[in-house]
């Protein structure tokens, strides 16, 4: 189906009620599974089907040995089969998707997923063609500085997939050319494209939690943050325009690591009671282990949930 095609069919108010849908693209161990758990946990795994792009990988991790490319190598996925099952979701369908299991790194086997209120797909590829990127209500793109990536997936991939720091570095480097290739220019198709690094002009103390940077691209309508951002709060959170790469003027939004808990609560509930949802912001957004909580990333969180119900609501 023609992305054109298929964006009119998901707006005709004659069709069934659809999922809203999510993206969340970028390079290996940026953080888009965290990011997904966050929110999955915030809206109920029974109003939330979560799935990963990588299970589309085309090869198990013992045939990739023998491969002239990795991952990130468009060849080195089924492309063309993730982007029939988004259409599929898009339009409220079941699919029969792919396993990848990366503890082992195996192709396991397929599972039935039926798409419920929301779906959100993370993985290296989802905005990678124009047709995939025709099935997202909204789409993000995760952009850590490289050597922050560098550490999280030494951190990730010795500790959860039985690789040595000297395998990871190794792969690392050998990944760099298809990475700039084919994960970074996705950048350019995101409506928000986040940023979690340390403030450059600050010596915080380690342990702070890593500032976000949001570039919130007129793409989409946005939360307005005019009545959050007051001279109260800008310690913890300040709005400025930029120049995006293009030269296009961007909101960029900062959230500051070193945000007390207070601050940051108190900008969640404003942005919250925009939404005129019941309760408050769900106590998951944030959560990093069981006991580490980001501010900036609850507020990420936070902003990524508002988009969602917003657009849950628009199709009322």
């Amino acid at each position: 189906m023609p992305d054109k095609i298929l964006r009119m069919a998901r707006s005709d108010a004659s069709t069934p009620r659809r999922p809203v849908m999510l993206a969340i693209a970028g390079d290996s161990a940026a953080g888009k599974t965290t990011l997904t758990k966050g929110l999955v946990e915030a809206l109920g795994e029974d109003r939330c089907t979560s799935i990963c792009a990588d299970d589309y990988h085309a090869y198990d991790r013992v045939e990739r040995k023998e491969l002239p490319f990795t991952p990130l190598h468009p060849d080195c996925n089924y492309l063309d089969i993730m982007e029939q099952h988004l259409q599929l979701l898009a339009m409220g369908r079941p699919i029969l998707k792919p396993v990848y299991n990366h503890a082992t790194g195996t192709l396991d086997r397929p599972e039935y997923v039926e798409p419920k209120e929301f779906v959100i797909v993370e993985g290296l590829h989802p905005l990678s063609t124009k047709l995939s990127r025709a099935c997202f209500d909204v789409t993000v793109f995760l952009d850590p500085p490289e050597e922050i990536r560098h550490q999280w997936k030494v951190q990730r991939d010795t500790a959860k997939r039985g690789y040595t720091a000297e395998q990871v570095v190794a792969d690392l480097v050998r990944r760099e050319p298809e990475s700039a290739a084919y994960i970074r220019p996705q950048r350019r198709y995101a409506d928000i494209v986040a940023r979690f690094a340390p403030i450059e002009s600050r010596n915080d103390p380690p342990g702070t939690p890593l500032s976000a940077e949001l570039l919130l691209r007129p793409t989409i309508q946005h939360p307005s943050l005019s009545s959050v951002l007051t001279d109260d709060h800008r310690t913890a959170m300040h709005l400025k325009i930029m120049r995006d790469a293009d030269g296009t003027p961007t909101d960029c939004l900062h959230v500051h690591g070193h945000a007390s808990t207070e601050e940051a609560r108190q900008l969640e509930k404003t942005i919250w009671a925009e939404l005129e949802e019941d309760g408050g912001p769900p106590d998951s957004l944030g959560r990093i282990t069981d006991d580490q909580r980001s501010e900036p990333l609850a507020l990420t969180q936070l902003i990524l949930l508002y988009h969602l119900l917003a657009a849950q609501g628009s199709e009322r």
